[in-house]
């Protein structure tokens, strides 16, 4: 049991942790800057009124806008990585809120601005541009703004929205603080009576276990002490969306879909269109249920099946040292400067490492690129966290790429092209794993785990995607989300996606309970299109070489430059339409024929 053991944050080595004192030497010197960032909401303030008054006045707010970006960056990075490292530290909670507070006062005091841009004249913004060149640095952000011209509120009402922001936030903070740092699991016995810690971090790999008992009491477990709290959990995603009514009707969007979507110049057929494709592919899904259950030989498959390799004995460990070596390997047809930086983040402690008592559980890169960004791991030596270290620092090379090559007010890409990068090093990893083997044993554990990865990225998102959506209408029609109303349209959903060889055990009912991204604002989809657009980008640079990369690295420097979609096709691919996914189900579809040849 105590090989099991997981350490408290003091026990792990400084050189498995990120250094957070390249963002800030110590908490004094954050307090320092939190202290000095009170005066800035009166700054911004002293603009009120007067950014339509010359193209000077305009060009000094964005430039103290751009200022205050970099700031709150990093005393909101600082401030949540040191609570992630240890969500039960009231300290760092204490940290974050403050953070935040202060985020939300220089929003609230900014409020005045998108109205006030908008209400400038056409012929006098191009009389501003014309006047003076440094502003046309801010073109894309004011047209952004400008744009959005029918959802904008006066002054005075967006002020009301800005200070409601911080009390929005409240059901996706308590959700994430029952779920990493008030729930607690028992131990779990595997088929030989030896016990495993369960925890958030602990849950898949333990369903990844050969054991079958141990796949079957963590499930169980897990499961049933979610159950013992599942209505907490509904009221905090029935607030949620209840807020996100509030601000899409307020804004005079006709659904929350709508809003969230608009934000990022998307339109709301990419998301249905994504649906839609997906059903019209659920033949293979089916299909590879069928063979995962012939080949793990079992009567019946259950959900806690989903995730164990269905080779046996391919397994192996990988240590993070030869983790690293594989992904730079994988990794260097994206060029020496490439794997240059993917070295410097290994070198100087961009990433932390592995799973402690306390720490937030998954993994994510922080979008913090100042000084660097920063990488949360909580690796398991195992040929996913493997994948999930390439993903990571895929995210994080793209938040660098675009600081570097953006001036900051187009620096931060957005949401719908966020997941390209990291899957884009994923399929990069798995074609130069299977390029490495004729082996038909390691072969086919390889094709299962890019199986696994089109079935949990493209399916699976899909369906927290289709969930995510009735859920905005349920709440949009007045319903409450209860947990009786959320169990039965996720098992409903699991029953369509999973088809009928699957076992859709009751307990995956509440797999929703568990799932943070569903307060995220309609995020999820995005892994799919994510992951197929990153399909297609591979495809390209595997079969073209430098041309394909080039383009590729102009997309990585693209920040938000243009709209996402005009983005993407400068890597050579167009999501307005339907081909990307379908395409990419069509490889899972081979990749399937493949691998019941090879077993």
């Amino acid at each position: 049991m105590t090989d099991h053991k997981i350490p408290v944050r003091a026990e792990v080595p400084a050189e498995n942790t990120w250094k957070l004192e390249d963002i800030f030497p110590s908490d004094d010197a954050w307090k320092a800057e939190y202290e000095a960032l009170q005066t800035m909401p009166a700054k911004i303030s002293a603009f009120c009124g007067h950014l339509g008054e010359s193209a000077e006045t305009l060009l000094q707010y964005y430039r103290l806008s751009d200022e205050l970006t970099v700031r709150l960056s990093k005393l909101m990075g600082y401030a949540s990585q040191k609570l992630d490292q240890d969500t039960a530290n009231g300290f760092y909670l204490d940290m974050r809120g403050k953070a935040m507070s202060v985020y939300v006062a220089i929003s609230g005091a900014s409020a005045f601005a998108t109205p006030e841009i908008i209400a400038i004249s056409e012929e006098t913004m191009e009389r501003f541009f014309a006047e003076e060149k440094a502003l046309e640095t801010y073109r894309r952000p004011i047209t952004a703004v400008r744009r959005l011209k029918a959802h904008v509120l006066s002054a005075a009402e967006e002020g009301l929205l800005a200070a409601a922001g911080e009390v929005a936030r409240g059901p996706e903070n308590i959700g994430s603080m029952l779920r990493n740092a008030d729930l607690r699991f028992p131990e779990v016995s595997d088929g030989e009576g030896e016990m495993h810690p369960l925890t958030a971090g602990t849950f898949v790999p333990l369903l990844e276990s050969a054991d079958r008992t141990l796949r079957r009491n963590a499930f169980q477990t897990y499961y049933t002490r979610l159950g013992e709290v599942k209505n907490t959990i509904a009221a905090t995603l029935d607030a949620q969306f209840k807020q996100l009514k509030f601000f899409a009707t307020a804004r005079h969007y006709d659904s929350t879909l709508e809003a969230a979507l608009d934000a990022n110049e998307v339109k709301t057929e990419i998301y249905t269109n994504l649906i839609e494709a997906v059903h019209g592919n659920l033949d293979k899904m089916y299909r590879y249920v069928a063979l995962r259950k012939k080949l793990l030989g079992v009567d019946e498959l259950h959900m806690y099946d989903v995730y164990t390799p269905v080779v046996e004995d391919a397994a192996v460990k990988i240590p993070f040292e030869e983790a690293k070596s594989t992904v730079l390997e994988a990794l260097a047809v994206l060029g020496e400067d490439y794997t240059d930086l993917l070295k410097e983040g290994f070198a100087n402690r961009w990433i932390d490492v592995y799973e402690n008592q306390g720490k937030r559980s998954g993994a994510y890169s922080s979008g913090n690129s100042y000084p660097h960004p920063y990488v949360l791991l909580n690796h398991k030596d195992t040929l996913d966290s493997t994948f999930t270290l390439a993903h990571e620092m895929g995210h994080a090379l793209h938040s660098y790429h675009s600081t570097k090559y953006q001036p900051t007010c187009t620096a931060d890409y957005v949401i719908f092209v966020a997941e390209v990068a990291s899957t884009c090093n994923e399929v990069l990893l798995m074609r130069h794993l299977l390029g490495k083997t004729e082996d038909k044993k390691e072969r086919a554990y390889l094709i299962n785990h890019f199986l696994d990865q089109f079935k949990g990225t493209v399916y699976r998102q899909t369906m927290f995607a289709e969930f995510e959506l009735e859920m905005g209408k349920a709440a949009e029609q007045g319903e409450t989300l209860t947990a009786e109303l959320l169990c039965e349209k996720y098992l409903a959903l699991n029953k369509l996606y999973f088809g009928e060889d699957m076992v859709s055990d009751e307990e995956i009912s509440l797999e929703w309970a568990r799932i943070p991204h569903f307060f995220y604002n309609y995020y999820v989809f995005q892994y799919a299109t994510g992951f197929s657009a990153a399909v297609a980008i591979a495809n390209r640079i595997l079969a073209e070489g430098e041309p394909a990369v080039a383009d590729y690295k102009r997309f990585l420097s693209g920040g938000s430059s243009t709209d996402p979609v005009s983005l993407l096709k400068i890597a050579g691919v167009d999501m307005s339409s339907p081909e990307p996914v379908n395409s990419a189900l069509e490889l899972f579809g081979e990749l399937i024929g493949e691998l019941e040849k090879l077993m």
